[in-house]
C-alpha cells in the first residue's frame, strides 16, 4: 500500500473536461515525481532538501522535473477522434507529435519505440534508464518520456523532455541498482538548440491538434 503524497495535479478536476486540452506544465522548483505505484520508500527523503515531492497517477519510474523542462501532456476525453483504448497507440501517437517537431532541432535520426517495454527491469525505479512505447530517442538517447493514465472518461498522455541530464535523480534514490547510472549517462539527450522553448509549444499545438490550451504552474 502506498503512502498518502501530494498530487502532482489535480486529477479529479480533469476527468471533468470534455474538451482535448493541452497543458503546458512547469514546476517552479525541482520536483521528484513517483509512479502511481511506487513506494515512497524509494527515495531518500534526507536527501530531498529543498526538492518537492509529489506522485502522479499512471505508471511508470521516478521522475525529476525542473522548472527549465518542456513538459506538455494531452487530455483526450472519450467523445474525441483521438482516444484509442489501445494503451500502445495512444503512446506512440504521443510519440509521433513530438518526434514530427523534434527533427527540425537535429541532424540525427529521430525515432519513437513502437515495441514494448524494454529495459532491465531492476532499473524502472527511474523513468529514463528503459524504452516504453512512445518514448522518443535522438539517435540511441532517449529525449522524450512517455507516460498514461486511463480512465473512464478519456486518458492523459504525459510527457516531457528534459531540459538536463536525467542521471542526477540517482542522487535522490535510497538505494541504486548497479549499472543504473551508467544506463542513464547513456541516455543523455544532450543539447538539441531549444532557443524558443514557447516556439515549440506552439508548434505541438498545432501540429497535433485542435486542442484548447492551458498552462499549468506547479508551485510547491
Amino acid at each position: 500500500m502506498t503512502e498518502a503524497l501530494e498530487e502532482l495535479i489535480d486529477y479529479s478536476t480533469l476527468r471533468g473536461e470534455d474538451e482535448a486540452t493541452m497543458f503546458a506544465a512547469h514546476v517552479t522548483r525541482p520536483t521528484l515525481v513517483l509512479g502511481g505505484n511506487q513506494s515512497p520508500g524509494v527515495v531518500d527523503s534526507s536527501k530531498l532538501g529543498a526538492t518537492s515531492l509529489r506522485r502522479r497517477r499512471g505508471g511508470g519510474g521516478l521522475v525529476l522535473l525542473r522548472p527549465d523542462d518542456v513538459w506538455i501532456d494531452w487530455w483526450i476525453p472519450l467523445n474525441d477522434s483521438r482516444w484509442s483504448s489501445d494503451v500502445h497507440v495512444s503512446s506512440i501517437r504521443a510519440g509521433g507529435w513530438w518526434a514530427s517537431e523534434l527533427r527540425h532541432f537535429t541532424s540525427e535520426t529521430v525515432s519513437v519505440h513502437v515495441g514494448p517495454l524494454e529495459g532491465n527491469p531492476a532499473f524502472r525505479v527511474v523513468c529514463f534508464a528503459g524504452r516504453g512505447p512512445g518514448e522518443v530517442f535522438v539517435g540511441d538517447r532517449k529525449t522524450v518520456g512517455v507516460t498514461q493514465w486511463r480512465v473512464r472518461e478519456g486518458v492523459l498522455l504525459s510527457t516531457v523532455l528534459p531540459a538536463q541530464p536525467t542521471a542526477d535523480v540517482i542522487e535522490y534514490l535510497a538505494a541504486v541498482p548497479p549499472g543504473l547510472r551508467d544506463a542513464l549517462e547513456g541516455q543523455d539527450p544532450g543539447p538539441l538548440g531549444l532557443s524558443d522553448p514557447k516556439g515549440l509549444l506552439e508548434q505541438m499545438r498545432t501540429g497535433s491538434g485542435p486542442w484548447r490550451f492551458r498552462v499549468i504552474q506547479i508551485a510547491p
